[in-house]
């Protein structure tokens, strides 16, 4: 009599440890899943903060496979990365003291900064690159 109760007891027990697992769903999966090359859905200008968002984490993922490849040193790298988010905490300081809005003076020169920034990323990926022939 002992046995089964105390057997019955431990299945119960488990039980109440198995439930909040076993009542847990998995997370559905959207209908339609967002785009794999980050493009999303074009057009919408609402969202174009989002859509735009991950420049840097890109041009990041590109050094570090030119690091990877021998293409660039992991010094360079670390360089380029630090100036392109010193470049767009300025960028973001500056929009922040304006309320929002810069100037098409101030916009024009972030924009010349930031070409000027990509310009040389570009140039430094393609100056150690293996030639083609």
């Amino acid at each position: 009599m002992k046995l089964i109760t105390t057997l019955r007891s431990v299945a119960v027990a488990s039980l109440f440890l198995a439930t909040p697992v076993l009542a847990q769903t998995a997370t559905p999966e959207p209908a339609n899943p967002p785009a794999a090359d980050g493009k999303g859905h074009g057009g919408h200008h609402r969202h174009k903060g989002k859509r735009h968002g991950h420049k840097m984490a890109r041009l990041a993922h590109r050094m570090d496979k030119a690091v990877a490849e021998g293409r660039l040193t992991q010094a360079q790298a670390d360089a380029l990365k630090a100036e392109g988010r010193q470049l767009r905490e300025e960028m973001k300081a500056q929009r922040e003291a304006a309320g929002g809005q810069l100037s098409d003076a101030q916009r024009e020169e972030l924009r010349s900064k930031m070409r000027a920034f990509r310009a040389k990323v570009k140039a430094a990926l393609h100056a150690s690159a293996p030639q083609k022939t």
